[in-house]
């Protein structure tokens, strides 16, 4: 299996990350141990959500489609929860980042 996940920031209320990994635990931790440029000045992280695939491909291109203008819309309509796209609207001024 495949994951397409979101995470958001424990650290900055609205702070977000769209990614895809086949070890979605491992990935998780590889965020939280500071090793990405962009994910270690909002660490830690947990999972908001998060999707199964059968194939890398199709993880990929849900990744890069929630990172569209219309999958960012679509996400924060039925992906993440009330408190987080509150959260997100502070940290981007009213905008989906």
């Amino acid at each position: 299996m495949f994951y397409t996940y979101i995470l958001k920031s424990k650290k900055v209320p609205g702070a977000i990350y769209k990614g895809y990994t086949k070890n979605l635990k491992s990935r998780l931790i590889q965020h939280n141990s500071l090793l990405n440029q962009y994910s270690k000045k909002y660490a830690p992280w947990e999972i908001e959500s998060y999707f199964a695939f059968s194939t890398e491909q199709q993880a990929k291109d849900f990744e890069r489609y929630l990172k569209s203008s219309s999958g960012k819309a679509f996400m924060q309509k039925r992906l993440i929860s009330n408190s987080f796209k509150e959260a997100l609207k502070k940290f981007n001024n009213g905008r989906l980042k």
